[in-house]
């Protein structure tokens, strides 16, 4: 059972205890802001558990794919989806490929795994024009499992898969979309 939260500052040390959630919730966005420091949030359990971060400070992240065929994959990343190389190293089996996706985003394909695709997981990027894109990947060879379309939460997306499986969503925002705004 948690009993209380403590807000606690990374460099100098404990902050104000607070009562709940919604208050916890209140003083660090009071807080993040002005201290312009890390802060780390901890649920402080008063029936002997140990403690547990509730907020943890992500510096960078990646979505890690280890395809059935590296060359196969780094060449539909690369060259048919047009993704650009971050980082590289390595050669042959041994090579990896960090490629940007936008936003800060990442995707290492590197090693191989040579496990089935779950359809559990889909990779989303976000394009300017998605009928744009739909004619490049089609003339690029790419077989289009939903064409675009107007959803019904407002954004146009389709689907194609990659060359393991994997469903890459391309979804555009389109013009008077609430995204769109401020």
């Amino acid at each position: 059972m948690i009993d209380s939260i403590y807000v606690v500052e990374a460099v100098t040390g404990m902050l104000p205890t607070v009562a709940n959630d919604a208050e916890a919730l209140r003083v660090i966005e009071g807080l993040a802001r002005p201290i312009g420091r890390p802060i780390l949030v901890v649920a402080c359990p008063t029936d002997g558990a140990s403690y547990a971060p509730a907020v943890v400070e992500i510096l960078t992240s990646r979505v890690l794919l280890r395809p059935t065929d590296l060359g196969r994959s780094l060449r539909f990343y690369e060259q048919t989806v047009g993704l650009a190389i971050y980082r590289e190293w390595g050669s042959g089996s041994s090579r990896g490929v960090v490629f940007f996706l936008g936003g800060g985003g990442l995707l290492e394909v590197s090693g191989g795994g040579g496990r089935p695709v779950s359809d559990a997981v889909s990779l989303v990027l976000q394009v300017r024009d998605v009928h744009a894109t739909c004619e490049h990947l089609v003339r690029s060879g790419v077989t289009v499992q939903e064409e675009p379309e107007l959803k019904p939460w407002g954004l146009l997306e389709m689907t194609v898969h990659d060359p393991d499986g994997m469903a890459l969503i391309f979804v555009e925002v389109p013009p008077g979309h609430p995204r769109r705004g401020g």
